[in-house]
């Protein structure tokens, strides 16, 4: 939905009847099937609106909604791979003093190509995909003692990782955007970005008196970050490989391709200050302060991203700044038979990191946001072999000042961050007896999610509802525990919890969601040796 100017202010589902790309009045307002950047006449290739009442804006209409019946991704095999490896060396030693030292040593190779079918839909439109190369190394070296009053750690912590990625959107031979007039290509993005971190930390827990203990902690961090992005557009070769050859010049006009090189320095700390105070021998009280930070860094959008969120303006982004205030207790009943714990806090975020998604891409931004909560959480054991765990959770939050796009003239707004239920609530009951030469159990449990946005600008569309899940399992183990058959039901009523979504309604008059697996019946069988 448009306003008179033509901003996008909405998006909602599909009406039955409807035909036009996107609703300004009485009047069409136009799309854009390539990118998403801008609204265009017959969404940018000629089309006179959408070609069937409720459909996407090339006439497919999803036969079976939310079911599982028709699938929305490509119809061949190995349009992915992953392949990653690694070593981690963990040395300790104690020194004559008591003292523990502890090296840790990581390396880790990552390599990725990923493609997704854009529009989720029969039309040959554009595939989206995501390739990674990337390594990274950490050495930690820590040392952790004790006194009668006091435990404590220190140590320094080295971090580096070195990436490459290939990202964008590929318009192959025969799409709609790889047809003549125009020819295959590759929407390009090349970013190259190496960050090396350095940190020292250390923490102190002190006796205060018998009954209460301080916490308190700190690290100093030295984060550097070099970035190298090319946005550009390739010949496409194949339907396989992405960027390849040289970019061609002035494809979207004078200056592109769009090239960019910058880095960081960014001197960052952390702290903790928090209070335990056991009350009983069943109650422990506490109360804390913390300051978080994530580090900033540089986005590398998708060119209709780049070019819709104001170009170089929006690679940077600043490092996130929290400061948490928690309280809570644990209390234990019938001799640590029973177990009840809660918590209450409060989230006060500076430069919030938040990810605007507009048209195809997004892009990191800072905005500030606060964060209300509370959580609850029974455990019991009433008898032997019942268990019996209760949880719930209360989530307020708010981001704020949140524009509909990057350089829209239309006021911002405050918004709730995506993928946050408010409501979350969980439950398990398991009972276990000796049986047929073992032990036998039967469990059932659920989860309850309060509706969500997907999507920061929180356009009706955006929005997966609220679900509750229901699981179940009978199982048999051996006494040696060596042997264990289970059989289990999955999401018993057949749910449709949405998991992930993409706000795509000015690509092709779609979003691109994804559920959580359907109503699954599982036998298993294992043997330990």
């Amino acid at each position: 939905m448009l306003d008179a100017s033509g901003e996008l202010i909405n998006v909602i589902d599909m009406p039955a009847g409807e035909t036009r790309f996107t609703i300004q009045g009485d009047q069409d307002g136009g799309g854009n099937a390539i990118d998403g950047s801008s609204f265009l006449p017959g969404a940018g290739i000629g089309l006179p609106g959408r070609l069937a009442p409720g459909g996407d804006f090339f006439g497919y209409l999803d036969p079976d909604g939310e079911d599982f019946t028709f699938s929305g991704d490509f119809a061949f095999e190995d349009q992915a791979f992953t392949e990653t490896w690694g070593v981690n060396v963990n040395l300790q030693h104690e020194l004559a003093n008591g003292v523990q030292v502890t090296s840790i040593t990581d390396f880790k190779d990552y390599e990725k190509l990923l493609f997704i079918d854009v529009d989720a839909a029969p039309a040959n439109q554009l595939a989206n995909y995501a390739g990674v190369d990337a390594t990274s190394f950490t050495q930690e070296i820590r040392f952790n003692g004790e006194t009668e009053r006091t435990r404590w750690v220190a140590g320094a912590f080295y971090l580096n990782i070195d990436t490459t990625s290939d990202n964008g959107l590929k318009a192959p031979v025969n799409s709609i955007a790889g047809s003549p007039p125009f020819a295959p290509v590759d929407i390009g993005v090349v970013a190259d970005l190496e960050t090396n971190s350095y940190s020292v930390f250390g923490q102190l827990d002190y006796d205060l008196t018998e009954t209460l203990t301080l916490t308190a902690g700190a690290r100093l961090i030295q984060e550097e970050k070099d970035f190298d992005l090319l946005i550009a557009i390739f010949p496409s070769f194949d339907s396989f490989s992405v960027n390849r050859g040289e970019p061609i010049p002035n494809a979207f006009g004078a200056g592109s391709p769009f090239t960019n090189t910058d880095d960081s320095s960014d001197t960052l700390w952390t702290g903790k200050l928090q209070l335990d105070w056991r009350y009983t021998d069943d109650l422990l009280l506490y109360a804390g302060i913390n300051r978080g930070v994530k580090a900033g860094s540089f986005n590398a959008p998708l060119l209709g991203a780049y070019l819709g969120a104001g170009g170089d303006e929006s690679l940077p982004y600043d490092e996130e700044i929290l400061v948490s205030y928690e309280g809570g207790f644990k209390k234990s009943f019938a001799g640590g038979m029973t177990r009840l714990n809660g918590t209450a806090f409060y989230y006060d975020y500076t430069d919030y990191q938040s990810f605007l998604f507009v048209g195809v891409g997004g892009v990191v931004q800072n905005n500030d946001a606060r964060t209300y909560g509370a959580e609850l959480e029974l455990q019991t054991s009433p008898m032997d072999g019942l268990d019996i765990m209760l949880s719930g959770a209360w989530f307020d939050a708010t981001v704020k000042d949140v524009p509909l796009r990057r350089g829209s003239p239309l006021p911002s707004r405050d918004v709730k961050p995506t993928y946050a239920p408010e409501l979350q609530a969980a439950g398990l009951i398991r009972y276990q007896w000796p049986a047929l030469g073992g032990n036998l159990a039967v469990q059932a449990d659920f989860s309850y999610s309060d509706e969500f946005f997907y999507n920061l600008r929180n356009f009706d569309a955006d929005k997966f509802d609220s679900y509750t899940i229901y699981n179940s399992s009978i199982s048999w183990s051996s006494t040696d525990s060596q042997w264990q058959a289970t059989l289990a039901v999955r999401n018993l009523t057949d749910e449709r919890a949405g998991t992930q979504g993409f706000d795509l309604a000015s690509l092709c008059g779609c979003n691109e969601i994804a559920f959580r697996e359907p109503r699954l019946y599982s036998i298993a069988l294992r043997y330990e040796f």
